[in-house]
């Protein structure tokens, strides 16, 4: 799934000013939105035992989420053309409270 996040995003002021950057829990509202629209179900609560941001991403930017696995775990990256944002694991409610595998 390919995402932007505008310059106008209501996210960006004082983060930080004079250099905006993406927050992390929007580049993640944008994991979460694509598992949801690869599961075809809202996604329950869950939890993130491992995320890495290793770089920016900024205003304006075209990124992509890819995403492996299936319900109720999966791991994802985050991707500015070749250039890794982000990667981890997303693991659903079902799996987070020890009742799947």
């Amino acid at each position: 799934m390919k995402f932007r996040i505008e310059h106008d995003h209501a996210c960006l002021p004082g983060h930080f000013p004079g250099r905006p950057v993406v927050p992390g829990v929007v580049v993640l509202d944008r994991v979460y939105a694509a598992i949801e629209a690869a599961s075809g179900a809202p996604l329950a609560a869950c939890r993130l035992p491992q995320v890495k941001f290793l770089q920016p991403l900024l205003p304006g930017e075209e990124a992509e989420v890819e995403l492996e696995g299936a319900a109720p775990r999966w791991r994802f990256r985050v991707l500015r053309g070749d250039a890794l944002i982000a990667s981890g694991e997303v693991v659903g409610a079902d799996a987070a409270a020890g009742t799947a595998p």
